[in-house]
């Protein structure tokens, strides 16, 4: 954390900033003087994360705002309220992970809408503030677990059955080949855009046990803490990544994992090898696919 440049000046917005990962990156970001938007979808638990932030970093230059991923209006209105005129950082890290079977507002799969296409659909609409800001980036919170299935383009949505464990590798790998192919076209459009993804590692975090995932049952969470409390690594930790990703002088396109074994703990570092990054005819398919559905379509630059 204490190699975190000076930050004055930055306009940020962290989607999901009311806890977990999304909670450190923006406290460490306002701490270092960036102005920090907080996105919750909960205005309740959004006013909490608040008042905590102000009492940990007096000064701070904070706001929140409403956000659910889950609704396509809700980041529609988002974007067309963005008062500041410009955006320099917009972190993707809210999302949700292996939930009980549901759709969004918009009929998709849970983690198909939100994890994907709601990040999609955010990113887009904030384009033009993106590229009025200074040396603008995006950076989207994606999972190493995303190589433990193979990409299944016809069962994205859960139209042929649901496993919740697929759906999430699924919307992670989405998460990934979004980030690569926003900076291909950024590239190619010349825009100064840098866009990456990371993956922040086991860490814990209240996204298997709150939300969704809490009229679970006794046997499912007391799992889920044993495993926490024996292999994850905790949340200022698990945003090393996001926070790496977000203020180093990296280049676009960059996969920040941890440096440890299988990437799940340790310190963050750049994985360029990582065969989904070079896949760009699923990242081309799966980008028109999420035009189509979302109604958001990008600049052709």
């Amino acid at each position: 954390m204490a190699t975190i440049p000076d930050q004055s000046g930055r306009l940020v917005v962290v989607t999901g900033a009311n806890s977990g990962i999304g909670y450190v990156t923006a406290r460490e970001l306002a701490r270092r003087g960036a102005h920090v938007t907080l996105a919750c979808r909960s205005g309740e638990r959004g006013e909490a994360a608040l008042g905590r932030l102000r009492a940990e970093v007096p000064g701070a230059r904070l706001e929140l705002r409403q956000l659910d991923l889950a609704a396509l209006a809700s980041v529609r209105a988002f974007a067309g309220d963005w008062h500041h005129g410009r955006l320099d950082l917009l972190v993707n890290n809210a999302g949700v992970a292996v939930v009980p079977f549901a759709r969004t507002r918009d009929g998709f799969e849970m983690h198909f809408g939100v994890n994907h296409l709601g990040t999609f659909a955010l990113t887009g609409l904030m384009l033009p503030h993106l590229l009025a800001g200074r040396e603008p980036r995006v950076v989207t919170v994606g999972s190493e677990g995303h190589r433990a299935r193979r990409f299944d383009f016809a069962n994205l949505d859960a139209r042929q059955g649901y496993r919740a464990s697929d759906a999430y590798v699924w919307s992670k790998r989405a998460n990934l080949l979004f980030a690569v192919e926003l900076q291909r076209r950024a590239a190619r459009a010349g825009w100064a855009l840098r866009s990456m993804a990371v993956a922040p590692g086991l860490t814990r975090t209240n996204i298997l046990t709150g939300g969704a995932n809490r009229a679970r049952g006794q046997g499912y969470h007391l799992l889920v803490r044993t495993a926490e409390r024996l292999f994850f690594q905790n949340v200022e930790r698990g945003a090393r990544t996001s926070l790496h990703a977000a203020t180093a002088d990296l280049p676009g396109g960059s996969w920040v994992v941890p440096r440890g074994l299988l990437q799940l703990r340790g310190a963050p570092t750049c994985r360029p090898q990582e065969p989904a990054l070079h896949d760009a005819v699923s990242a081309t398919r799966l980008w028109e696919l999420s035009e189509e559905l979302t109604g958001v379509v990008y600049p052709r630059g």
